[in-house]
């Protein structure tokens, strides 16, 4: 097959899925990112444009970081809580840049969708959907919409490409991490068709004197082994601290790996990053994960999610499980007898 036919085709087979569909809801991450955010938006511009159908957008947690809160208000999107919707109600279900029984969605994985657009390693649960498009090669699902929006001669106007590009950006750092020609080619697309200026104010979002206090404790509780930099983080209502703390610290010179890990609601969340060539971080995710908990993701970026028992809630309890944690990390990531030793003096 033609390379340059293949995304018509792709279009062509989602809109056979949405075919006679007149509301359809879309699902995103319990705590979605500028790229969730991103991609549910063009799916909606497709459903709506191409196949007539009326969207809503839906996600489990919250939308607490500054920059994902700015592009949600640009956009003028309606998000609900997925846990106050009848999903009985809506004639199709998609879900954008995460898939089933992944741990952070609050989605019941039994429940049969009927779209799943990722670009996270795919998952047993997700094959079950009528269409999947899953490419785990890509760094950010926005590039994926790109190419079903530009198959469907669909006009993409400021605010959705501004968003895109903001979704690609965020996702691959600046077309510097898990990046691919098809993501360069997106962001290079978009760009003209963005509002620069917009996207500084998203970017540049004002912070809270409280988000402030976080990342003193991110610094704070920063130890170091070696070339593994390993924190900790308490009082959170989401995890996104918690990603964003393990990529800034993986700035730090010299450090190849980050874990940062704090609990939530009875969950352990843990975010991974790397350098290391050698390893990859969703491996070492789902090593940590355990059978009870959930972890994945890709080459230099990885998340796992595992509930504490009851057990384990305590603080002594909980001290305790995240010393063995942190020891299996550093194993896993060939740093065993390093001795720990404070980031900040």
């Amino acid at each position: 097959m033609p390379k340059q036919t293949e995304p018509k085709e792709r279009l062509a087979k989602l809109l056979a899925v949405l075919e006679g569909a007149r509301t359809v809801l879309i699902v995103m991450q319990n705590n979605p990112d500028p790229d969730a955010i991103a991609a549910a938006a063009g799916l909606r511009q497709i459903a709506n444009g191409l196949a007539g159908t009326t969207c809503s957008l839906a996600h489990g947690g919250t939308i607490g970081r500054a920059e994902n809160e700015a592009l949600v208000r640009y956009l003028g999107l309606n998000t609900r809580p997925l846990a106050s919707l009848d999903l009985e109600r809506f004639d199709r279900i998609a879900m954008v840049d995460a898939q089933p029984g992944a741990g952070n969605v609050s989605l019941d994985a039994a429940v049969r969708l009927d779209i799943v657009i990722d670009h996270h390693p795919i998952r047993r649960e997700t094959r079950r959907a009528r269409f999947t498009d899953i490419r785990r090669r890509y760094g950010a699902t926005s590039s994926i919409l790109f190419e079903y929006l530009r198959a469907g001669d669909i006009e993409i106007d400021a605010p959705l490409a501004t968003a895109l590009v903001y979704g690609i950006r965020s996702d691959t750092q600046d077309l510097g991490r898990e990046s691919t020609r098809a993501d360069i080619e997106a962001f290079l697309s978009l760009y003209p068709s963005a509002n620069a200026r917009a996207l500084g104010r998203i970017v540049a979002a004002p912070l809270s004197r409280a988000y402030f206090g976080r990342l003193r404790s991110v610094l704070d509780n920063a130890t170091v082994y070696g070339n593994r930099i390993v924190t900790s983080l308490e009082g959170l209502d989401t995890p996104e601290m918690i990603a964003e703390s393990a990529d800034l610290l993986l700035r730090v010179d010299g450090v190849t790996w980050t874990l940062c890990f704090g609990t939530i609601d009875g969950w352990l969340h843990l975010s991974l990053r790397t350098l290391d060539r050698e390893r990859h971080a969703g491996t070492v995710a789902r090593r940590l994960a355990g059978r009870r908990g959930f972890g994945g993701g890709h080459q230099a970026l990885a998340a796992a999610q595992i509930p504490l028992q009851p057990n384990e809630l305590g603080a002594k309890e909980r001290r305790r499980f995240t010393r063995r944690l942190i020891k299996r990390f550093l194993s896993a990531t060939g740093a065993a007898d390093e001795p720990g030793l404070p980031l900040c003096e």
